[in-house]
């Protein structure tokens, strides 16, 4: 079993770092589309991926519409603060791709408006804050995922 992490312009090297982390720990690719707000090189990218991060499959994009030439017919999900449905009712399956916008903003909006039945959130109960970190919410769904798929 195998999920697909999409990161979609990360910005944050340290947030990239332990995703990588999260994702050989978790058995997933990890895809990352440019532009980043870092260097891939970046030595907080490295810290935060510790020693780990030669072992990672790492796919690495140009841009948005490379992304999807090369990974046209595959399923995917979306994260997002504006889903309608929650995490745990994403149809988890092997090889699905779970796709994250970058910290500041999320998505992009032609995503949000394209694959609305395919945008999936993480609940949050308390007015004060809009977003949880993008590692965390990785986290949530990817172990949701193999929770479901192992049960």
């Amino acid at each position: 079993m195998a999920y697909n992490i999409v990161l979609i312009e990360p910005e944050i090297p340290t947030n990239t770092g332990n995703i990588g982390r999260l994702s050989l720990a978790s058995g997933a690719n990890l895809h990352l589309v440019k532009p980043f707000g870092f260097e891939i090189t970046d030595a907080r990218l490295k810290r935060a991926g510790l020693d780990y991060w030669q072992h990672l499959s790492v796919y690495i994009y140009e841009n948005i519409e490379e992304f999807y030439e090369k990974n046209l017919a595959k399923k995917m999900v979306y994260l997002s603060s504006h889903g309608t449905k929650t995490y745990d009712k994403i149809p988890y399956e092997d090889d699905l791709f779970l796709v994250f916008g970058k910290e500041s903003v999320g998505l992009p909006k032609e995503i949000t408006i394209k694959y609305p039945d395919q945008l999936y959130t993480i609940p949050m109960f308390s007015e004060h804050i809009r977003s949880l970190n993008l590692a965390n919410a990785v986290s949530i769904v990817v172990f949701e995922g193999i929770r479901q798929l192992k049960s």
